[in-house]
C-alpha cells in the first residue's frame, strides 16, 4: 500500500505536469518546478528522478517529441539534482536560489543543444553566442514560469505539511 506522503507527492507531480498541457506563454510551464520539487521532495533518488522525467514524458506524448528531447531531458535531469541537493537545506531563499539556478541550467544546456545539434547557427564561438543572445526573449517567461511554479510546489506542500499530520516527513533520529 502506498503512503499518503508519497500518493500526494505523485499526485501534485503528474497534476503540475499535467498543466503543461493547457495553453501558455512559451515557455512558462511548471516542468522545471516538478523536476526541482521531485528532486527535493522524494526520498527514493530514482523516483525523485523517474517521476518528474515521467510527466514530462507523457505530457510529450500529447504535445510531440523533437530532436531535442535528449538534451531537454538531460536539463531536467539536472535540475531534479539540483532539488536532491535542496532535501535537507529547504528555506525559502535556498528553494529561491534554486528555482534560478535551475533556470539557468535549462537556458545554458538548451539553447547549447540547440546551437550544437543544428544548423541554424554557425558552429563557431560566434554562432553559439548568437544563439544565447537569440534565446533571451525566452529566458523571461523561463524565469517568471519556474519561480512561480516553484513557488506553487513548495509552498502549497508546505502547507498541506502543516495541515495534515500524515503528508509530514517522518523524523529521523541522528545516532551520535
Amino acid at each position: 500500500m502506498i503512503n499518503p506522503r508519497l500518493a500526494a507527492l505523485i499526485t501534485i507531480v503528474v497534476g503540475a505536469a499535467l498543466l503543461r498541457l493547457a495553453p501558455h506563454p512559451p515557455n512558462l510551464t511548471p516542468i522545471t518546478a516538478v523536476a526541482l520539487f521531485g528532486g527535493a521532495y522524494f526520498s527514493d533518488k530514482r523516483l525523485a528522478l523517474l517521476a518528474p522525467l515521467a510527466a514530462l514524458f507523457l505530457s510529450d506524448l500529447f504535445i510531440a517529441f523533437h530532436h531535442q528531447m535528449p538534451v531537454v531531458y538531460g536539463s531536467f535531469a539536472v535540475i531534479v539534482g539540483i532539488g536532491l541537493w535542496l532535501q535537507r537545506r529547504r528555506t525559502a531563499v535556498r528553494i529561491a536560489a534554486a528555482a534560478l539556478a535551475s533556470s539557468v541550467v535549462f537556458f545554458v544546456l538548451t539553447n547549447f543543444g540547440l546551437w550544437a545539434t543544428t544548423s541554424y547557427y554557425p558552429h563557431t564561438f560566434d554562432g553559439l553566442v548568437a544563439c544565447y543572445i537569440a534565446a533571451i526573449p525566452w529566458f523571461r517567461n523561463t524565469v517568471v514560469g519556474d519561480l512561480f511554479y516553484t513557488a506553487i510546489l513548495f509552498g502549497g506542500f508546505a502547507l498541506l505539511e502543516r495541515r495534515f499530520a500524515v503528508l509530514r516527513q517522518p523524523v529521523t533520529a541522528v545516532r551520535a
